[in-house]
């Protein structure tokens, strides 16, 4: 019976691939991590087919060319896992690193709400595949790693902390203990923790915080079991319903935010995959020009560039797996997947796919391998038969486990020195702006520009990597694209 402690030496073929031994962690802790990151980030397989089944293109129809709504989200939610699950996989078995990958959101609403009102579904699918694959050849010259490299230290451990307040505020937003309001954000419902949804969260949430205090092995997983149970006993006691009804409405204040922890009438389904090779790889530029078409590929490609790269650090930086040099074990590998990744979710319409930063979950649940990849993607795979079965987990019973993980990753802002205003302000930017525009790139992006400002008027303009110049300048016209675009569209 094997043990959950780290062999002393490598002692297989799998072990030295894995660098299991190398990266203090076994088989068991993989397994676990890769459970409750499936489980945190599963809701993308519900809520996916919600923004790209639901939305019309200009032609007026439903994704895969359709009038019927259902159909749709069928195809979708089938297509959703499927991605998600094959590249998970891959990066489990090509990159070694504990990231899960899945249709990118944000990126899923701007294709079914800026992009598919002005050409078809696959037209807009088509700038994704083409976005993917540019991306991926700049993996191939080196310039993603260029540009990641020349990114001082100080901002690089900013990115990691903005990155853990970004995933704290989704999961209290996503449990609904903070709303948008009047002020910008509110506590709970009415200023007020009310309903049973709220109180699952709570529970799991001090489940969980007792159980990583007293360094319990599978603490996230235990939690998130725990909580999912307790709901489910609620839900059928106390019939508590979704938050938005049928008709998109809100139907109770207190209701669950996503899934009603039920078991469903169905546990099997049979995927449809209409959607696969649904793409024009150039028919947007036909439909809304050059420039326009443009515009778009380069707004997606910076947040996909970005956004990954934020979240691989994070991770490494969190799971103390970053080699001796402060640079992450397989990098080239790890994007080129993650590259690639975009371009599948757009030969597969649903949308670009990329690193999910609730990978967090299982890192902080012990996993250090690509191992635990593969076992959030076989999930993942298994949920495409099975997609039923994940709706039982609400989000008021996952998203504590990304509270926690925040507070984890919030750690490191002890290697900031904000004393020094030139790096200080900065990195405030960059880890404030993250979860309050609910956007990695965007904090990235301030933190990049307001850099070389400073350096710049200080005179100090010597001291910045020349690829940082041209990064905060593709930042101020990714900033600045919509006034752009108006311009361009003007003249």
């Amino acid at each position: 019976m094997a043990v959950d402690t780290p062999p002393e030496v490598a002692t297989s073929s799998w072990d030295r691939w894995f660098e299991l031994t190398k990266r203090g962690s076994n088989n068991n802790r993989e397994i676990r991590g890769g459970f409750v990151t499936f489980f945190t980030m599963a809701y993308i397989v519900i809520l996916n087919p919600l923004i790209i089944g639901t939305a019309k293109d200009v032609n007026g129809q439903f994704i895969g060319g359709t009038t019927d709504i259902g159909k749709a989200i069928v195809m979708v939610t089938a297509a959703t896992a499927l991605v998600a699950g094959l590249m998970t996989i891959a990066m489990g078995a090509i990159g070694r690193f504990p990231v899960a990958l899945a249709a990118g959101l944000g990126l899923n609403g701007y294709v079914a709400f800026t992009l598919a009102p002005h050409m078809s579904w696959a037209d807009a699918m088509g700038l994704i595949v083409l976005e993917g694959l540019i991306i991926a050849a700049l993996v191939l010259t080196g310039f993603r790693t260029a540009v990641f490299n020349a990114v001082p230290e100080q901002l690089k451990y900013a990115i990691g902390v903005g990155i853990g307040l970004f995933i704290t505020i989704i999961g209290l937003v996503d449990a609904g203990i903070v709303r948008p309001g009047v002020p910008l954000i509110s506590f709970g419902t009415y200023g007020a923790l009310r309903g049973w949804p709220t109180f699952v969260f709570v529970f799991g949430l001090l489940l969980t915080s007792v159980l990583v205090a007293r360094h319990t092995k599978g603490a996230i997983l235990i939690g998130i079991v725990a909580s999912t149970i307790l709901s489910m006993i609620i839900e059928a006691v106390a019939h508590v319903g979704p938050h938005i009804g049928a008709d998109g409405k809100v139907a109770n204040d207190n209701g669950w935010s996503l899934n009603v922890p039920s078991w469903p009438s169905q546990v099997v389904s049979n995927p449809d995959l209409g959607l696969l090779g649904k793409f024009s790889l150039f028919g947007g530029f036909q439909a809304i020009g050059f420039v326009a078409a443009s515009l778009a590929v380069f707004s997606l490609l910076l947040s996909d560039f970005f956004d990954t790269m934020g979240t691989v650090f994070g991770l490494a930086h969190e799971g103390e797996i970053l080699n001796e040099d402060g640079t992450v074990p397989h990098f080239e590998a790890v994007l080129m997947v993650d590259s690639l990744a975009a371009a599948a979710g757009g030969a597969a319409s649903v949308s670009s796919n990329t690193s999910y930063i609730e990978s967090a979950s299982g890192v902080g649940e012990g996993a250090r391998t690509g191992i635990a990849s593969l076992v959030t993607g076989a999930l993942f795979l298994v949920a495409m038969f099975f997609s039923p079965l994940v709706s039982i987990v609400p989000h008021e019973a996952a998203t504590p486990a990304l509270v926690i993980v925040g507070f984890l990753m919030m750690t490191q802002i002890r290697h900031i020195d904000f004393t020094d205003y030139e790096i200080g302000i900065p990195a405030f930017l960059t880890l404030a702006l993250m979860p309050f525009t609910y956007s990695i790139s965007n904090g990235i992006g301030a933190g990049f520009i307001t850099y070389v400002v400073i350096k710049l008027f200080k005179g100090k303009a010597k001291e910045v990597h020349p690829l940082l110049w041209v990064i905060a300048a593709a930042f101020v016209i990714y900033f600045a694209s919509d006034p752009i675009s108006q311009l361009l569209h003007i003249g």
